[in-house]
């Protein structure tokens, strides 16, 4: 039978809901698309037909019409930092809201994977965290609209850049210290551009508040963090607080003195950088940096449909003001005996 086919109704098309509409395919294809060219009877009359038929758009056939994979691609440098996640919450509801699907890729595992990703024909992509190879995301944003979420880069092609103003950040964490009577800090310092940021925004702060300021280097990891506290903790002239680069090595921080046998934050105070679920766990309450990931998620992924609606456009920087969150890890020092 007509309309009909072995095992039920044949699927709505276009053409059927054009003809029930009583427009041209085209113009329905613009009513999906949401474009701002048709009439207000006319976009009511496909809505009402696509309604009525139960019409549902091919994904497979749209992205051959419209010559896209309707995909982005987001490449992490360490999925295992919490942090990730929280930027991912905010970035995903962005993009399924405009029908695109993200990709996931952890440099870690896969050294190239913003190139891979641009094999791909993605429609865009988001490169979250700081990449060991800036060539690489020249590349990529010569390739294909680019955003970057969460560092602070230097890219000379066009990309987006959205982040929160660690500068801004640090200075809190300095300044709720030194408001403690905290007047030896030390820094647990992280790598790439966020790390030099963060640090070189520690020893400004430092030196402003007038405080004695050491800095250790580690990596961000949490091994990184504990071998960097084991050592500056034994020091005879150990810091009465301390600021890691963020919340995972903040971790190490707090497991190196607790195996020294400090108390926190009577003997030492700890500070991290994120605010990440980890910070708010009930045995860890550690004092971080609110640097707003969900929404740093979500502008980079309006950014991206910006910068993929027009490729040409000047290239924009966003940095969201951060906060600070107080917890339990921090507070005054100890009290030398009489």
């Amino acid at each position: 039978m007509a309309g009909e086919r072995a095992g039920g109704p044949a699927r709505p098309t276009i053409r059927s809901v054009a003809e029930r509409a009583g427009v041209s395919k085209s113009l329905v294809s613009l009513v999906l698309q949401g474009s701002p060219r048709v009439g207000e009877e006319s976009r009511r009359a496909v809505l009402a037909a696509v309604e009525e038929l139960g019409y549902r758009p091919d994904p497979a056939a749209r992205s051959l019409a419209e010559r896209r994979t309707r995909t982005v691609g987001v490449v992490l440098d360490d999925l295992r930092n919490p942090w990730f996640v929280d930027l991912l919450d905010g970035l995903r509801p962005v993009l399924a809201a405009a029908g695109l699907r993200p990709v996931l890729a952890d440099t870690s595992a896969e050294p190239d994977a913003a190139g891979d990703l641009v094999r791909l024909r993605v429609d865009g992509l988001v490169l979250v965290g700081t990449r060991d190879d800036p060539t690489a995301v020249e590349r990529a944003a010569a390739a294909v609209p680019t955003v970057l979420a969460g560092t602070r880069d230097a890219v000379r092609a066009r990309a987006d850049l959205v982040a929160d103003d660690g500068e801004a950040g640090v200075r809190l964490v300095v300044e709720h210290l030194a408001a403690l009577g905290h007047r030896h800090l030390a820094h647990v310092a992280g790598t790439g551009a966020v790390g030099r940021l963060r640090r070189d925004a520690f020893e400004r702060a430092a030196r402003t508040a007038g405080l004695t300021a050491a800095v250790v280097a580690a990596d961000m990891t949490e091994d990184g963090g504990h071998r960097a506290a084991s050592r500056l903790l034994q020091h005879p002239q150990r810091p009465t607080a301390v600021l890691a680069a963020n919340d995972v090595s903040a971790l190490g921080v707090l497991a190196a003195a607790d195996e020294l046998g400090l108390r926190v934050p009577q003997d030492v105070s700890v500070a991290g950088y994120d605010d990440t679920s980890l910070a708010a766990l009930r045995r860890v309450r550690l004092t971080s940096v609110d640097n707003r990931s969900r929404e740093v998620g979500r502008r980079a992924g309006e950014l991206l449909l910006q910068r993929i609606a027009d490729p040409s456009a000047a290239p924009r920087t966003e940095l969201l003001p951060p906060r600070l969150v107080p917890r339990r890890s921090t507070g005054a020092p100890a009290q030398p005996p009489a």
